[in-house]
């Protein structure tokens, strides 16, 4: 899950910016969720995860044009949801933004030692590869959303062009049969992490602003914005699934892997590797810049810390310390974080606390403005429903 932040602009802009708020890191732990299940189910499931989130950012979008623009979702539930409503929307903000941290903190010391450990032939603790990555890429969080953004245009580029190399060299060693293995009973696993990887949510309001309010584009920018990390997931899917043996996924999800950890031990040629390893950098930094760039402002607006440069230390302390410690303390955490942002924080944030605020702004403060979303009633229950049902998985 990505955030930016925006100006007033165009369609394309928009729709680039929601494709841009799902691809990231997910990419490297999703393959490995959904090994178990095989392809096709994973398919049915990414494109029941893709119809829930898009339902719930429409509803979201809805609840937003109640109110105009320069809305945040704390605010949306306060106003709709009263204090119960807010205290419970920052606790799941807190909850989600850690566990998304923890995640990518944690896969970025596996990255830095692995490339360590090439480099100079010599092994290097990953907790100390955590340590790095948060000393060197803490630097442009302490600098700000200005140093970040010029530095994720690179970064981007760099995730664009090495998943393009990845799936055309990948392809002529794609192994058909190994696409055939369907295990319908475990693919509700990889539920949580599908939910996480289309989180556009937090988003919409800035989105809402830089389309002016204008609810046809806005629709057209979500729906079509968020097809394409859809698109780009299943082609993924459809590469990882049929290059790596079952068994290797397995070991993979035990060690709490990435994605192009298990790919690295059946593909021989190194430079596919090399190419591999960067896209694994450049998703990861990418994710990590964005959640990490935003959950300094989220703390800086809700604890109303000034961004001095003692203020936004202080800040950047908050945003990477507990992440790392715990990354050091649990290093094969990266899978869990990642299944517990979607299983609970995700579904939360982004998918019951909307279908509320729009029934209680719809049924009971009686706002009467244009729906988004039709279905009424019996849709808000099966959001509802469905969200608790990925939280019960989650839990058992």
């Amino acid at each position: 899950m990505k955030t930016y932040a925006t100006q007033k602009g165009s369609l394309l802009g928009g729709i680039l910016l929601v494709a841009g708020c799902c691809i990231g890191a997910g990419m490297l732990g999703l393959p490995v969720l959904s090994a178990m299940a095989g392809f096709i189910p994973s398919v049915a499931m990414f494109m029941t995860c893709w119809a829930f989130m898009v339902c719930t950012g429409l509803l979201l979008l809805e609840v937003n044009l109640w109110f105009g623009q320069e809305i945040s979702i704390i605010t949306m539930a306060e106003k709709t949801l009263g204090e119960v409503g807010k205290g419970v929307s920052w606790f799941v903000f807190l909850f989600l933004f850690y566990s998304l941290m923890v995640a990518y903190v944690a896969a970025s010391g596996s990255l830095v030692s692995d490339l360590v450990e090439q480099g100079f032939n010599h092994s290097f603790p990953q907790g100390l590869g955590s340590v790095l990555f948060c000393l060197l890429f803490g630097v442009l969080i302490y600098l700000g959303i200005g140093a970040v953004d010029w530095f994720n245009r690179f970064l981007m580029c760099g995730l664009i062009l090495t998943y393009v190399c990845l799936m055309i060299t990948g392809i002529p060693y794609i192994d058909a049969s190994l696409l055939k293995h369907q295990d319908w009973n475990a693919a509700t696993l990889v539920l949580p992490a599908v939910i996480v990887s289309f989180g556009f949510h937090n988003l919409i309001p800035s989105l809402t602003t830089y389309l002016n309010s204008d609810r046809k584009t806005l629709l057209k920018a979500i729906l079509i914005g968020s097809a394409i990390p859809l698109v780009i997931y299943l082609a993924w899917e459809w590469l990882i699934l049929g290059l790596v043996p079952l068994g290797e996924f397995k070991e993979a999800l035990d060690k709490g892997e990435i994605a192009t950890e298990a790919l690295k031990d059946v593909v021989g040629i190194s430079w596919i590797l090399d190419v591999a390893q960067g896209f694994a950098f450049f998703a990861i930094v990418t994710s990590f810049l964005s959640v990490a760039i935003s959950f300094v402002d989220f703390l800086a607006d809700g604890l109303n810390i000034q961004k001095t440069a003692g203020g936004k230390m202080f800040l950047a302390g908050l945003v990477l310390v507990p992440p790392l410690i715990c990354s050091i303390v649990y290093p094969r955490i990266f899978l869990s974080a990642l299944n517990y942002a979607g299983g609970f924080g995700a579904v939360i944030l982004f998918g019951i606390l909307p279908a509320l605020m729009v029934w209680k702004g719809r049924y009971t403060k009686k706002i009467n403005l244009p729906q988004i979303v039709p279905g009424g009633r019996p849709l808000l229950i099966g959001v509802i429903l469905f969200s608790l049902w990925i939280m019960a998985l989650q839990l058992i």
